[in-house]
């Protein structure tokens, strides 16, 4: 069973190789449950890391439903890093109702090619696991990283259990993941284990203007500006040049 370390920075990709990590997933904004990092981040992880790096392809934060022009930046993402030599592609869509969405992630398999392919923890989601399992494994999908579709994969240990049993794909247990529950998991069969394995934090003693704005953060679908606001703005500046 490997060891998949979560890593959003070039120092914490280090810290984690050092220690003994078999790969990585690389991506940003762990707070929103990772995004797609930046072209200057994986040009440097690919200078600097020599173990594999599996690459999220997330636009944004919310949902994991997309629009065309929306697939057309993830699949763009993965030509990216097929192009730096990255070893993977972490990534997954679904419809508006939670089911796989199919032919999005045909696409998506397409575009990565040989690439090891994991289907991310948007699979939590999906109500009808079963049959979206045997749909991924049609695909090529080489591993489902999964809770068991539970808070934390303690939680879900039954189902990533029954998961183990029904697959023919690898499948690798994260959330919640720490030295004193792993003895749960190790010679279960999964693939791997994943975990950010992130100190925990103290309280942040910050005086300075908060720039955060924890309102916008979104689980469903996500936040697009408003037009009649933007052409009112618009009016007004033009209005001030006469």
């Amino acid at each position: 069973m490997k060891v998949e370390v979560c890593v959003t920075s070039v120092d914490a990709a280090k810290i984690a190789e050092r220690a003994g990590a078999d790969r990585l997933e690389l991506c940003s904004e762990l707070a929103v449950g990772g995004v797609t990092p930046s072209a200057g981040l994986l040009q440097t992880i690919r200078d600097t890391v020599h173990i594999p790096v599996h690459v999220l392809i997330r636009p944004r934060s919310g949902n994991f439903t997309y629009s065309e022009h929306t697939f057309s930046q993830m699949l763009r993402d993965i030509s990216y890093c097929r192009q730096l030599g990255f070893d993977g592609i972490v990534t997954g869509c679904l419809h508006e109702d939670n089911r796989l969405n199919r032919t999005g992630m045909q696409r998506l398999a397409e575009a990565s090619g040989d690439l090891h392919l994991t289907f991310h923890r948007a699979f939590d989601r999906i109500p009808d696991w079963e049959t979206a399992l045997v749909e991924l494994e049609a695909l090529g999908v080489d591993t489902i990283l999964t809770s068991g579709q539970a808070a934390s994969a303690l939680q879900g240990f039954s189902r990533l259990e029954d998961l183990v049993q029904r697959a023919g794909c690898g499948i690798m247990p994260g959330g919640g993941i720490r030295p004193s529950n792993l003895e749960r998991f190790a010679g279960k069969g999964f693939e791997a284990v994943h975990l950010s394995a992130l100190e925990r934090p103290a309280p942040e003693l910050f005086s300075g203007l908060p720039l955060n704005t924890p309102r916008l953060l979104r689980e469903g679908a996500p936040l697009l500006p408003d037009a009649g606001m933007i052409e009112a703005v618009v009016r007004v500046i033009k209005a001030s040049r006469k």
